[in-house]
């Protein structure tokens, strides 16, 4: 039977959220992708559990990942149910309700009855009376906002969650859900959205600045946009290679320019004394409105790698100038 060990929380500092008495470590795992009914299990379990071991307490999934849909929950379950039965008064989980899961109306969006049923699928698949961070995976403006936020806002008075976050919702939208939950008492704490060096719409959409407003955190996804912000791709980019949508404005430029780039922040986190992947997260880790970064590895080398990143986030004037330069350059 699977141990903790007793050093989990020495090395991985530990962030809060907002204002809110939430916290997360500083680099979470994500289970979007490869945790899912056609992985290994006993691979998975062992890369979770050291996860864990290393100070990594926060799991993030979402009902609609998985192949079938829910099955990366319905894997992280068996887990809780099994060797971390023991540590889920430790753990954070969060999952996501929003996109397409079944048949029917009912299948996906953020109907109250969408919601209700789907935060029923999720505690079954994950093994648990409840989850520690539900989110609104995405605006539905199919449905009226005040009906999602209520629905939210049940969930938690029900014991289902302790936590509602939003996830990929603009700065009006924000506005607006903010406005209703706060109406509610919902204790609303966190958005998750797109965020990296190259990727930076929440900055300039002046998203941070809502979330700081209203003493929310952000949790980042896709911090190392695919892989791209790491030393994988300083020789070359394939022709193949595949971008999440939300990142696919920093292919424009051409593989050739990407990869100079590539290079150039290489060099300035070998200055650091840092990987490339390490200088990434540390680069976001540096605004406290940032409670973790959601890394998605079946590594544990890599997962070590990034944990570093933690350890060293403060940038000098003229180091975040430079990546300013480098990424901004067309």
């Amino acid at each position: 039977m699977y141990e903790a060990k007793a050093t989990r929380y020495d090395h991985l500092a530990i962030r809060s959220v907002g204002d809110s008495g939430l916290q997360l470590p500083a680099v979470s795992l994500g289970l979007w992708q490869r945790f899912d009914a056609q992985a290994p299990f006993d691979e998975r379990q062992a890369l979770l559990l050291h996860a864990f071991d290393q100070g990594v307490f926060h799991f993030d999934v979402a009902d609609h990942y998985g192949i079938p849909y829910g099955s990366s929950e319905a894997l992280l379950g068996k887990v809780l149910a099994g060797e971390l039965k023991g540590y889920r008064d430790e753990l954070v989980i969060a999952t996501k309700v929003g996109y397409a899961v079944g048949e029917g109306p009912f299948g996906s969006g953020l109907s109250r009855k969408a919601i209700m049923q789907h935060i029923d699928g999720s505690l079954k698949r994950l093994q648990s009376d409840y989850v520690d961070v539900y989110y609104a995976h995405r605006f539905d403006d199919a449905v009226p906002l005040e009906e999602t936020v209520s629905a939210l806002d049940a969930v938690v008075k029900s014991g289902k969650a302790r936590y509602i976050g939003i996830s990929n919702y603009n700065v009006e939208q924000t506005q607006a859900a903010l406005a209703l939950f706060e109406a509610y008492h919902t204790p609303v704490v966190v958005s998750q959205m797109s965020y990296n060096m190259f990727n930076r719409n929440v900055e300039t959409s002046g998203l941070l600045d809502v979330l700081r407003e209203h003493h929310q955190g952000l949790v980042a996804y896709g911090p190392l946009s695919e892989g791209l912000l790491s030393d994988r791709y300083l020789n070359g980019l394939p022709d193949d290679f595949k971008i999440h949508h939300t990142n696919q404005a920093t292919l424009s430029v051409g593989n050739e320019a990407l990869v100079e780039k590539l290079n150039a922040l290489n060099a300035i986190a070998q200055n650091r004394g840092q990987s490339m992947s390490q200088l990434a997260l540390a680069w976001l880790l540096r605004d406290p409105v940032v409670a973790s970064v959601i890394i998605g590895t079946t590594s544990a080398a890599h997962l070590d790698d990034n944990l570093q990143a933690a350890q060293n986030t403060a940038f000098t004037a003229d180091e975040l100038a430079a990546i300013d330069q480098i990424v901004t350059l067309n």
